[in-house]
């Protein structure tokens, strides 16, 4: 059985996206309560920017296109992409830090309010915009799922910051 049939439509799979990176940022914020190791921190930070970066990357090639086409709602995908750019910009930020800089905890928090504000936008117009619209959402997951897929395959293992790798 293909896991793409686990997913009833495109917008089903990405709100599955939105629940999974929700956690996880949930997830970082428990590790701050207890005190967690910054590099325990650093590498949950690093899972939510590849998880938001591939998500962000299939929303904008498949996903956005299709819906932009069938709702004829420019400025609201507009929108969408300048709300992509700013949390791109935010992952860069964090992928670029000590998890020891003082504002990593903070920048990483920042961008769970981005992200939560982003979705909130994204559920309550564009997925409900496209539900009700002449896309083919279902016909979409199986190209969504595929690039996701492919696109976490690719991605680059990331060392942590200003730290050598050790070979012995």
């Amino acid at each position: 059985m293909s896991a793409t049939l686990f997913y009833e439509d495109a917008v089903d799979l990405l709100d599955a996206d939105h629940k999974l990176v929700q956690k996880l940022f949930l997830d970082y914020q428990g590790l701050c309560d207890d005190g967690a190791p910054s590099e325990d921190r650093r590498q949950l930070a690093l899972k939510i920017c590849q998880d938001l970066s591939v998500h962000a990357q299939i929303e904008e090639e498949i996903f956005y296109p299709a819906v932009r086409a069938a709702i004829d709602d420019d400025p609201l995908m507009e929108e969408a992409l300048r709300e992509h750019a700013e949390a791109k910009k935010a992952i860069a930020r964090i992928q670029g830090m000590a998890p020891t800089d003082a504002s990593y905890d903070d920048t990483v928090k920042q961008l769970f309010t981005t992200i939560m504000d982003h979705v909130m936008e994204e559920r309550e117009q564009i997925f409900l915009k496209a539900r009700y619209s002449t896309a083919d959402l279902r016909g979409m997951v199986p190209e969504l799922y595929a690039r996701k897929k492919a696109l976490q395959k690719s991605a680059p293992a990331r060392k942590p910051a200003g730290k050598k790798k050790v070979t012995s």
